[in-house]
């Protein structure tokens, strides 16, 4: 597939020349996501429903002929370098040692040389340049995207002959042990898996992937994103509280993981474990089932009637997750006094972006609305705009 010239992507060539001199052997992108619905339940073995967005992230790449791989980026002027084979010395146990960013690549790499039961003497080293237009800490998944990139680049110049699957796994790796963010498999499979117009319908414990049309233009809808500039981050302590009391709440109920407790079970789960558990465990219980009911309702009626189950996912994120901020709830009931016909916060949490399904012609007044109740609320100007379900990691 060839991609269209994006400034990302001439930035990624242009910073590679600039650092490495000659030009790259080729570029790679791949796209951040947005999730239509499926929140946190990604790590709970449930299902979700993403989809890739035309925001991308982009690698210029080529190899060299040490064993060394050399990392920078637009978003942080200095190059990291390490030995390929210090990598496995490096992640886990000495991750710190790694600037933050870096240790995306780099634990990309180190990844699919797992994955590939490859040694690291046995392949060249590589030069990376990454570029991207993908918000970070708007809950889009900037960090998939990067893993994509770099995992589709290596992938291709060390010939691995890893499948996109494989390549997802090796992402979720890389953020879980090399990054150190508990996060699950949904980032990667929708970056990994994307399809113009339609969003991937993903059952996390056996990876199995229907796509699903989303049919938003054939519709006049649009999807709004509304993105409150308030940042965050996966590794810190609210993600991993919420993951652990999911993980307790499966234990007292005698389940691998919560993908296993039914909505007509939750009265006898309230009684095994203490009120907070109980409402983080019924948000993913509730969500898993509502991610059910929004690709049925897709298919047979529609998206037009996927509003009231944006709407109660983001009341449940809000009340039983405890992971929505006063930004994210002012921009989903802006949004809907505006005419939307769901919203719901999107990505993590504490923080990032809530979208919109809206009529096109109502999308300035749902902007208009947002940012004047931002304003009236003394909050920081969001930054507001339209994504479209497009396709996923590819050579550009």
């Amino acid at each position: 597939m060839t991609l269209p010239a994006a400034p990302a992507r001439t930035a990624a060539t242009e910073l590679f020349t600039a650092t490495f001199g000659g030009e790259p052997a080729g570029t790679w992108s791949a796209p951040g996501r947005a999730n239509l619905i499926g929140e946190h339940t990604d790590y709970n073995d449930g299902f979700v429903l993403p989809f890739a967005i035309e925001h991308r992230t982009h690698v210029a790449a080529r190899l060299r002929e040490d064993a060394t791989a050399i990392v920078i980026s637009t978003f942080d002027g200095d190059a990291v370098e390490a030995p390929l084979s210090d990598l496995s010395a490096l992640f886990p146990a000495r991750r710190d040692e790694v600037t933050e960013w870096a240790r995306y690549p780099l634990g990309i790499a180190w990844a699919l040389l797992d994955a590939a039961r490859r040694d690291p003497r046995d392949v060249p080293g590589v030069e990376l340049a990454f570029a991207s237009d993908v918000p970070v800490g708007a809950g889009l998944s900037s960090s998939a995207a990067i893993e994509g990139a770099t995992a589709s680049a290596l992938n291709d110049l060390w010939q691995l002959g890893l499948d996109r699957v494989t390549l997802a796994q090796a992402g979720r790796r890389a953020e879980n042990e090399a990054v150190g963010a508990p996060t699950g498999i949904m980032d990667q499979m929708a970056s990994m898996l994307g399809q113009p117009d339609a969003a991937i319908f993903l059952d996390c414990r056996s990876l199995e992937t229907q796509t699903v049309d989303l049919g938003f233009t054939a519709a006049g809808l649009d999807l709004v994103v509304i993105d409150t500039n308030v940042k965050h981050a996966h590794s810190t302590g609210g993600y991993r509280e919420r993951r652990a009391a999911c993980e307790r709440a499966a234990a007292a109920f005698g389940v691998p993981a919560l993908r296993d407790v039914s909505e007509a079970d939750l009265p006898r789960l309230a009684e095994l474990v203490d009120e907070v558990t109980f409402r983080r465990a019924r948000h993913i219980v509730t969500e898993n089932q509502r991610v059910l009911d929004t690709v049925q309702a897709l298919r047979e009626t529609g998206p037009r009637a996927i509003g009231d189950l944006l709407v109660a996912s983001h009341v449940s994120m809000r009340d039983d997750f405890e992971i929505s901020v006063p930004e994210l709830d002012t921009a989903v009931d802006a949004a809907l006094a505006a005419g939307a016909l769901g919203a719901r916060m999107t990505g993590g949490g504490f923080g990032g972006a809530a979208i919109a399904l809206v009529e096109h012609a109502d999308v300035a007044a749902v902007t208009d609305a947002a940012i004047a109740a931002f304003a009236e609320r003394g909050f920081a100007v969001p930054t507001i705009f339209t994504v479209t379900p497009s396709a996923g990691a590819a050579r550009d």
